[in-house]
């Protein structure tokens, strides 16, 4: 077993820097589009062989230094009692969003072996499997509130912050209990297996941070204290845009920040104090031409020397577009120039 990200990820000497992309595992993989062509989204989510497939093909492929388990952060969502759609152009889609006291209460927290058996079913398989270490994950509070909200995705968040600032108290009863559907789904992934565990928080950024405090740091604050509680598997945590927040994210309780392209690594490192540091390229940017990719990997490595512990991502998923070959070009940078034996 590699175990080079753990290592990173508890701020451990490691000998060379561990890789791995979010959204490793995707549709910019012929191998991954010739599965989906067999069945939907959903059908593949829930489909553990299936979903175990494709969660191995970039380890396979182009040596990650870890995986990150094939799903959705939607997915526990639909277990809360949510008809969950996604259409091709228009993403993920709930038709009936959550704007009243009525619906939240409609809501279930779900057990998660018994309404998601097929996610922990594909860790037990792919543990079975990988010689790397796999990742869990879940969406954040806020970031799955916005889809419930809003009925889908959304540019201004609109109807998210009209409930947080008319309807406070419905806003947090609704977040109370997606967080409690989220802590339990991530102890679950534990137990099942996932050596690490990230929480997404995709749409974060769009907050000030005074409301960042009041209206989503709370939640994951109690998420980590959870996970805390019954295991020490590492905790990433990973804001989108949120080079504002920094001196709140920094509380959370996680192992290891995430960073965005937007800030440079230097930075991120030095904010990030005594966590370990996870990120930062633009996703565009594997479209450089080789050498200016390598050129600026070999930057980013230099930039990052000082954290306490350092896994090289991208700043948000791989694009559907990007070649397969830079994505190799990448890996094997990142490999070459800290010096994996």
């Amino acid at each position: 077993m590699n175990e080079t990200f753990l290592h990173a990820c508890r701020g451990e000497h490691t000998a060379y820097t561990p890789v791995w992309f979010m959204r490793q595992a995707g549709r910019y993989l012929p191998e991954y589009q010739k599965v989906r062509g067999r069945v939907s989204f959903l059908e593949l989510c829930k489909t553990p062989e299936l979903a175990a497939e494709v969660t191995l093909q970039p380890i396979d492929i182009f040596g990650f230094d870890a995986a990150i388990l094939f799903s959705d952060i939607l997915i526990p969502m639909e277990a809360m009692g949510l008809g969950l759609e996604f259409h091709e152009g228009k993403g993920p889609i709930f038709a009936q969003p959550i704007r009243s006291q009525q619906a939240v209460d409609d809501l279930v927290v779900p057990v998660p072996e018994e309404s998601l058996p097929f996610v922990l079913e594909t860790i037990r398989l792919l543990r079975s499997r990988l010689q790397v270490p796999l990742i869990g994950f879940a969406g954040a509070p806020f970031t799955l509130a916005t889809y419930l909200i809003e009925g889908g995705s959304s540019k201004v968040f609109l109807h998210t912050k009209k409930m947080m600032y008319q309807e406070p108290q419905l806003y947090h009863n609704l977040l109370a209990k997606i967080t409690a559907c989220t802590s339990a789904y991530l102890q679950a992934q534990a137990r099942a297996g996932a050596q690490a565990l990230q929480l997404f928080d995709s749409w974060v950024g769009v907050l000030a941070p005074c409301d960042y405090e009041e209206f989503a740091l709370p939640y994951v604050r109690s998420i980590i204290s959870d996970l805390r509680a019954v295991t020490d598997v590492p905790i990433i945590y990973f804001a989108n845009n949120g080079a504002t927040l920094t001196k709140l994210t920094t509380t959370v309780g996680a192992d290891v920040l995430g960073f965005d392209w937007r800030l440079p690594i230097g930075d991120a490192v030095a904010r990030a104090g005594q966590h370990a540091v996870q990120g930062n390229i633009d996703p565009l940017a594997l479209f450089l031409p080789q050498k200016r990719l390598e050129e600026r990997i070999k930057t980013m490595l230099l930039e990052a020397r000082e954290a306490r512990g350092y896994i090289f991502n991208l700043g948000h998923g791989i694009l559907p577009e990007t070649p397969p070959a830079q994505v190799r070009i990448a890996v094997d940078a990142v490999h070459r120039f800290s010096g994996k034996p």
